[in-house]
C-alpha cells in the first residue's frame, strides 16, 4: 500500500487508520501494543470544536515511527477519549498535561506510559505553565466559574502533587498564554467575546502573594507569549482582524516597559537558544491576499533574521501553518499544517537549515508538540 493513498484511507476507514503507524519510506504496519516512550515527542491535535476529536500522537526517534492516537490506545476505558479541543500540551516532571479547552479540564497522564493519572476541572481552560511544583492555568471563565466568556477571566494555581486547585486570581479579558520570570507571572489578555471589547493589557501576578500587582498596556487582543534568557518577554497581538494587523511586542521584565512593534505578524512562536521562531498566515480581508511568514528573530539583537526559514521551497506545500516547535538537541524545526481545519493535518520536519526531512499525516488540527528527550526525576 503506497503512502500517497493514506489520506484517502483515513477518510474511508478512520477506525482502521487509527490503528496504523507509518515509518519513513516503509509500508504502514499495525501499531505494536507496547511503545517505549523514551526519545521522541507528543503532538496534540485540537480536533474541531463540538466533535470530541482531540487526539494525542507520538513520534518515536528510536525507530523513526509516527503513532496516531496513542492516548486512545493506552486508555481504552476513558469515555469520549481525550475530549473536545486540545489547546495546550506541556511536560512537567514525569507527567504530561493536556489542556482540553471545551471539555473544561486538564488531562494528566504518565509521561512514559501515556496512561491516565487524573483530571483537573477548570472551566474554559486555555494554557498551562509551571513553577515550584505549582501549575498555573489561564481560564476565560469568571472567577466563580459561572460565566465561560466573562469580561474578566482568571488564573488558577494548582498543586501538582494532589492535582487540586488551591487559589484563583482575576486578570483581564480572556487570558491566553503566560510566562514566569522570577516570582512574577505575566498573562496575555485578549478580548471579551460577549461585548466585542478588546483588552490591550498584560496582567502581572506576584506568585508569592498570588495577587495581580499591575497591568501593562501593550496592544489589543494579545495571545502568544514567550520569554528569552535575557529577561525579555515577547507577546503577540492578533490585531482587530481588519484594520489593525497582527504584530509582535517586547516587554523588558526588569522595568516592565514595552518595546516595539517589531513589524512581523505572529500566529504562533517558540524559542530555541537565541532564536525566536515565528509562524503566521496574515490575511488581508480587502484584497484577499494571505501572507505566510516563517520568521526567525535574534533574541540578542531583536533583529528579524529571516521571514522564511524554509530554504528549499517546500513552504508552498503548507496550506495553514499552525504549530511550531524546535528540538532543543538536534535543532530540527517542526511545523504543523491545519489544512482546512476539517480534514487530517500534517506535521513537517525540517533540518536546522530549513530543508524538509519528512512529513506525516497527523490528526485534525495538529497544534502543540512536547519533546520527551530524557528521563526526568524531578518532583511532580
Amino acid at each position: 500500500m503506497k503512502r500517497m493513498n493514506m489520506q484517502n484511507i483515513y477518510r474511508i476507514f478512520p477506525l482502521i487508520f487509527l490503528l496504523l503507524t507509518s515509518c519513513r519510506g516503509d509500508e504502514p504496519v499495525p501499531a505494536p501494543r507496547e511503545i517505549t516512550v523514551s526519545s521522541g515527542f507528543y503532538l496534540l491535535n485540537e480536533g474541531n470544536k463540538g466533535n470530541n476529536m482531540a487526539t494525542l500522537d507520538y513520534f518515536d526517534y528510536t525507530n523513526n515511527t509516527y503513532y496516531l492516537n496513542i492516548y486512545a490506545e493506552r486508555n481504552p476505558t476513558v469515555v469520549k477519549e481525550l475530549g473536545d479541543v486540545g489547546n495546550d500540551l506541556q511536560i512537567y516532571g514525569n507527567r504530561l498535561y493536556a489542556v482540553i479547552n471545551c471539555s473544561n479540564f486538564i488531562e494528566v497522564t504518565d509521561l512514559k506510559t501515556t496512561k491516565h493519572i487524573g483530571m483537573i476541572q477548570i472551566p474554559s481552560c486555555r494554557y498551562i505553565v509551571f513553577h515550584k511544583n505549582k501549575a498555573y492555568v489561564s481560564s476565560y471563565a469568571s472567577i466563580d466559574g459561572s460565566d465561560l466568556y466573562a469580561r474578566q477571566g482568571y488564573v488558577a494555581q494548582i498543586d501538582t502533587a494532589s492535582l487540586q486547585v488551591e487559589k484563583r486570581v482575576a486578570v483581564g479579558s480572556q487570558p491566553e498564554e503566560m510566562v514566569i520570570i522570577g516570582d512574577k507571572l505575566y498573562v496575555a489578555n485578549s478580548m471579551c467575546v460577549s461585548t466585542g471589547e478588546m483588552d490591550h493589557t498584560v496582567s502581572v501576578i506576584d506568585l508569592n502573594t498570588f495577587t495581580e500587582i499591575k497591568k501593562i498596556d501593550v496592544a489589543v487582543n494579545l495571545h502568544r507569549m514567550k520569554a528569552d534568557r535575557y529577561g525579555y518577554i515577547y507577546v503577540s497581538s492578533r490585531g482587530d482582524y481588519y484594520d489593525g494587523k497582527s504584530d509582535l511586542y517586547m516587554i523588558n521584565s526588569r522595568t516592565d516597559e514595552v518595546e516595539g512593534p517589531l513589524s512581523i505578524p505572529v500566529n504562533n512562536m517558540c524559542i530555541s537558544g537565541d532564536s525566536l521562531y515565528i509562524l503566521a498566515k496574515e490575511f488581508n480581508y480587502i484584497t484577499g491576499y494571505a501572507e505566510s511568514v516563517y520568521g526567525i528573530i535574534d533574541t540578542r539583537t531583536h533583529k528579524i533574521l529571516t521571514r522564511n526559514f524554509i530554504s528549499d521551497g517546500t513552504d508552498t506545500q503548507i496550506d495553514m501553518p499552525y504549530g511550531i516547535a524546535v528540538n532543543p538537541i538536534s535543532k530540527e524545526i517542526f511545523v504543523t499544517d491545519a489544512k482546512d481545519f476539517i480534514t487530517p493535518g500534517k506535521v513537517y520536519c525540517f533540518s536546522s537549515d530549513g530543508k524538509k526531512k519528512w512529513e506525516e499525516i497527523a490528526g485534525e488540527i495538529p497544534s502543540n508538540i512536547a519533546f520527551v528527550l530524557e528521563t526526568k526525576k524531578t518532583d511532580n
